[in-house]
């Protein structure tokens, strides 16, 4: 384990670990509250940073996020892996940072791992956060020009075509504030394009729809009304599915965990607290 600076300004904490062998780049924003931290699943090939400003807008919530096998600064892993591979792997994390219960939270492609994990590990996930996502290969798509830019790794290895495509691909304040597409742009530090290719071929074939009725979490998903790449039908599917959940849309597209941090983590925390 490398050793990293200490942060206090709701910065994350930036480190890598071993976990059963696989090198995991994981960012802590050390919180105060004697809750059980907040461990976020980030979207298809997305780095940690880009949840940065979600995390520093946090008030007392310790949050852990880590970059995927072959994303960001974690390396490629030796075999391709499933969702429930990287369940296991968030579960040793936690156990590893001394943690034997945690709030889980995913959002869009790791919205998928979130409920792999609340399904796989039930005694481990105390409350589920559900941000921009649906129960996979059986969602509602959004349109095929819109899905096809976002099946390229293009979009994170050139940040000019992530500008280009931003407000097409994203919506909602994305398509009025250049500014937060070029904020965007310049975290990203992406995917290889072997690390992309895991992503996808991950959630090939995998639905969590035969046992959402199954989770018992009391779940909070959230969606944007300006989705392009995950339409709000997917939000009222997972809320009709999972037995104690409840529905919350917020006016803006795909990222707003990006775009309304403060907003967001208001509203995630407000939740964590009841």
């Amino acid at each position: 384990m490398a050793a990293g600076r200490a942060k206090t300004d709701g910065a994350m904490d930036i480190k890598m670990f071993d976990v059963d062998g696989q090198l995991l780049r994981v960012g802590i924003r050390h919180g105060n509250s004697n809750r059980p931290p907040l461990m976020m699943f980030n979207g298809i090939g997305a780095n940690l940073e880009l949840a940065a400003p979600f995390m520093a807008a946090l008030e007392d919530t310790t949050g852990i996020i880590f970059d995927v096998p072959g994303v960001g600064g974690s390396p490629n892993p030796i075999f391709p892996y499933r969702p429930s591979t990287l369940a296991r792997l968030g579960k040793r994390l936690g156990e590893i940072l001394g943690h034997d219960r945690l709030d889980i939270s995913g959002v869009s492609w790791g919205g998928g791992l979130a409920q792999q994990f609340a399904f796989q590990y039930p005694s481990v996930c105390r409350k589920l956060i559900l941000a921009a996502t649906a129960p996979g290969v059986t969602m509602v798509p959004g349109a095929p020009s819109v899905l096809s830019k976002m099946a390229s790794p293009k979009r994170y290895t050139d940040p000019g075509y992530m500008r280009s495509i931003a407000a097409e691909i994203y919506g909602g304040d994305f398509r009025k504030d250049p500014t937060l597409i070029n904020r965007h742009a310049s975290a990203m530090k992406g995917a290889s394009q072997y690390g992309y290719f895991l992503q996808l071929f991950a959630m090939s074939g995998w639905t969590s729809l035969p046992w959402l009725w199954m989770l018992r979490q009391p779940t909070l998903i959230m969606a944007g009304t300006d989705d392009p790449l995950v339409p709000v039908i997917n939000a009222r599917m997972l809320n009709t599915m999972i037995a104690r959940s409840r529905l919350e849309l917020l006016d803006d597209g795909h990222l707003f965990l990006v775009t309304k941090p403060k907003q967001s983590a208001e509203m995630i925390e407000a939740f964590l607290r009841e």
